[in-house]
């Protein structure tokens, strides 16, 4: 009853399971039964829409934006100019899990991305584990992320109009005078607009939005450039490899968006094949673009005026240029790519809760289907409501650090995964394979492992109290309603 689409030899392992609650907690999904609900919700379908253009561009949208635009002025402080070598680390900790998780993508082409990996392969704990970090992942980000936005839509008032936000309704309490952040509220509901309409029409918002911020990073470049000074770089390492290695950790949360294409999985045309392609190509793009901007704006700036500073990029250019239209035009392009983050990582949560809902582990209305429209309304709402909340109340540092220790962690999990399904299920059909064996895999979780205990004490305490939380809920909740735990009805 448990595994029904399974091979025999799953079944025996699933219904050897039952009894007991340790060996429930280790109960594992079939990738036969992930593969065969695919798009299936409470009372609709999802629709596949999206082909490899459009997950590459919801893949880049999702990477590509405050990570550059905003988190470069935190990170700078941290690291000098070798901020460069932690882009370059914190993007070969993210490549190591790219490659496996295009590995699963291609072999389980679902919507619940690392949580659906880890329900095949680890078990239902481990997998509500790694659910519950993806759930602190995309929701934080999604609000850092609209924070961001907020210090850039201030930046363009100010150039276009002359006048700015008060800090009281742009900035969270604990930050100066800080009451409310309105803009990053604004951001998000925006975004959940567009996501209501179905995933084909957000996927063409997106794409435009994803050009109109690799132009503004280009324009950058050739701004930047004119003002690049050698000297800058005299003192390249100034905090150590310390400081490297705490700008790696706080710079991961530029790479965490290459996953949301494989949350696409239930909406691609051709997911064996295009969600591997699209997960390796946004990632080449994105880590380009980050070093070759990083290293233009060090040059540009003695790294000691990065500190404090807000719309990094955009002041540079002003100061570069000594005009303010170029910095204006900047933010500009930022408000608009920016935007696009918010709603590729919301799309993401979303369908990471459709997945968990499906298999019952939260409730089922989270995995409600509009019959029109092929999007999870109520959960969109919820989400978007929930992320808004966060981003208008916390400030940027502290969402920044909460995301990072939380995709480190689930991308730790991926790459066990890998490992573990090419021992159990050597058969299985993988339309790309991890080059050298497990070598690269256990490289990427011992990455991500290095990454995580760079972050600091107090990140680890709120990390803890999630997990706690998390627990709480799936032994009161989902241990029970799990449908591997009850019969079809």
């Amino acid at each position: 009853m448990l595994d029904q689409g399974a091979p025999p030899q799953n079944r025996r392992e699933t219904a050897s399971a039952s009894p007991g609650v340790a060996a429930g907690l280790m109960r594992r999904k079939p990738v036969e039964s992930l593969v065969a609900e695919s798009g299936q919700g409470e009372g609709g379908t999802l629709r596949r829409s999206l082909g490899l253009w459009q997950l590459t561009m919801i893949s880049i949208g999702a990477t590509l934006g405050t990570g550059i635009f905003v988190v470069l002025g935190n990170a700078v402080p941290e690291a000098g100019p070798a901020v460069t070598l932690a882009f370059v680390i914190a993007g070969l900790t993210a490549l190591f899990s790219a490659l496996s998780y295009a590995e699963l993508a291609g072999s389980i082409p679902v919507a619940g991305s690392s949580y659906s990996y880890a329900y095949a392969t680890m078990g239902e704990l481990v997998a509500w584990v790694c659910g519950w970090c993806l759930v602190l992942e995309y929701g934080v980000s999604v609000a850092a992320v609209a924070v961001g936005w907020g210090e850039y839509l201030n930046e363009l008032l100010n150039g276009t109009i002359g006048v700015t936000i008060p800090a009281a309704l742009s900035s969270a309490p604990g930050e100066g005078n800080g009451i409310i952040n309105l803009p990053a509220l604004i951001v998000v509901l925006l975004a959940m607009v567009f996501l209501l309409g179905g995933a084909r029409e957000s996927a063409r918002a997106n794409t435009i939005m994803v050009c109109v911020k690799i132009a503004a990073l280009v324009l950058f470049c050739s701004i930047g450039f004119m003002g690049f000074k050698s000297g800058n770089y005299a003192d390249f390492m100034p905090l150590g490899m310390a400081g490297v290695s705490a700008a790696g950790a706080t710079l991961f949360f530029s790479y965490i968006g290459f996953d949301a294409a494989s949350t696409a999985g239930e909406e691609a045309k051709n997911p064996k094949r295009d969600l591997p392609r699209a997960i390796m190509l946004s990632l080449i793009i994105v880590t380009a673009l980050y070093v070759l901007v990083a290293a233009v704006a060090v040059g540009a700036w003695n790294w000691k005026k990065f500190d404090g500073s807000e719309a990094t990029l955009a002041a540079i250019m002003n100061d570069v240029s000594g005009q303010t239209f170029w910095g204006t035009l900047l933010a500009l392009g930022a408000v608009i790519s920016i935007a696009s983050v918010v709603l590729t990582v919301l799309y993401g949560q979303t369908r990471i809760l459709f997945a968990m809902s499906r298999d019952g582990l939260v409730p089922k209305a989270l995995g409600k289907v509009h019959p029109k429209t092929g999007a999870p309304r109520l959960n969109t709402v919820i989400v978007s409501l929930f992320c808004g909340v966060l981003a208008a109340l916390i400030p940027l540092g502290k969402l920044v650090d909460a995301t990072s220790i939380g995709t480190l962690f689930a991308f730790g999990l991926v790459n066990i995964a890998v490992v573990i399904l090419r021992y159990r299920r050597p058969e299985l059909e993988r339309t790309f394979k991890v080059p050298f064996g497990p070598v690269l895999p256990v490289l990427g979780f011992l990455f991500c492992a290095y990454n995580m205990f760079s972050l600091d004490t107090v990140t680890w305490v709120v990390f803890g109290c999630w997990m706690a939380a998390g627990l709480v809920f799936y032994f009161l909740y989902g241990y029970r309603r799990s449908r591997l735990a009850t019969p079809e009805s």
